[in-house]
């Protein structure tokens, strides 16, 4: 019973480690970019589980009790619930870990270097241009690329009010 539930390392230095761990992997994923995080494929499942399995031993130290995950684990959704918490009240914070909408295209004319910034394929461009019944790119008011990866598009019908 001892194994199961004996610690190897003082609690602090899961919390420690957990909290070190939550902002790697935070900062990692915000640098990925929004569309990257906003298009969740197959490969992006993968990823995901890949790299919880490379920060599993950062996190743990190699200790595999119960005490340690429940630690952990405990520590994870704090962490989380925090950062929402923060989010959701002070707009710096939201700016900092969301990041801003991104102009992707104005009154027909779209923007190829944001496009190509922000990892926008054509493709992915004209996909929500379907999407939103927007025909032609010169129906288009407004892209904007939001900060959970999706387009949207304002056509110049819906800014007129029609």
């Amino acid at each position: 019973m001892e194994s199961l539930l004996g610690l190897s390392l003082p609690w602090w230095q899961f919390v420690l480690r957990a909290l070190v761990v939550y902002v790697v992997v935070m900062v990692l994923i915000r640098v990925s970019g929004k569309r990257a995080v906003g298009q969740f494929t197959p490969f992006d499942l993968v990823l995901l589980i890949l790299i919880g399995n490379a920060v599993q031993n950062g996190m743990n130290g190699g200790d595999n009790s119960l005490s340690a995950a429940a630690i952990l684990s405990a520590c994870l959704i704090g962490l989380n619930y925090l950062v929402a918490w923060l989010s959701s009240r002070y707009p710096p914070v939201r700016r900092l870990v969301e990041g801003e909408p991104v102009e992707l295209a104005r009154d027909g004319h779209i923007f190829r270097d944001v496009l190509k910034r922000e990892l926008v394929s054509r493709a992915d461009f004209d996909k929500a241009m379907r999407e939103s019944g927007c025909g032609e790119l010169d129906h288009i008011h407004k892209a904007i690329l939001e900060t959970n990866g999706h387009i949207t598009i304002v056509t110049r019908k819906e800014a007129e009010g029609g």
